[in-house]
């Protein structure tokens, strides 16, 4: 996965969260596999191994009977300073959904700005997109296969979805926290 959303600083962002097995990332991640293609066990054995050489994570070894034992991998300072600095490191253009919608789900690990910003950023790539599709649909002729439309209906509907929630979710973290009432 060479994406802004490497495998190695997502599991360390998982693991903030709470220690997990390799099996409970995968578990997890399986959960979003609509979303976010789970990376094969050939990929995150070798990032948990990457992270255990680098002093990033620790591993406990519970043993278990009649199964084999399990390893429950736990996230170290350094490793929570090795996902600060990542997370602090600007998104660069052009992120695709998956890399997305992994930084989203590590949100508690971004910074109100830096949510704000990673936000701000996916909504002007969306509408860049939804403005190309629209720009697409006005140039072709009713000789259209309708395969074709229904693609490029599609990708603006999508689009246009999406920047909804884009808009009410910036909406939603740009507003200063309300006071707090005493009584």
């Amino acid at each position: 996965m060479a994406s802004p959303v490497s495998i190695r600083y997502f599991i360390l962002g998982l693991l903030t969260r709470q220690p997990m097995s390799g099996y409970d990332i995968k578990r997890f991640l399986k959960s979003l596999a609509w979303l976010v293609d789970s990376p094969s066990f050939g990929s995150l054995y070798p990032a948990l191994h990457s992270l255990l050489e680098n002093g990033l994570v620790t591993v406990e070894v519970v043993p278990r009977n009649d199964k084999p034992p399990r390893k429950i991998y736990t996230i170290t300072e350094a490793g929570g300073q090795a996902l600060r600095e990542w997370v602090d490191q600007p998104i660069g253009s052009g992120v695709s959904l998956k890399a997305f919608v992994m930084r989203l789900i590590l949100a508690n690990n971004l910074s109100q700005a830096g949510l704000i910003a990673h936000l701000q950023q996916r909504r002007a790539q969306v509408a860049t997109h939804r403005g190309a599709l629209e720009r697409a649909a006005k140039a072709m002729d009713e000789r259209i296969d309708v395969g074709e439309r229904l693609v490029l209906d599609y990708g603006l509907a999508v689009a246009t979805a999406e920047l909804a929630w884009l808009d009410s979710t910036l909406a939603r973290f740009s507003q200063p926290p309300s006071p707090v009432e005493t009584a």
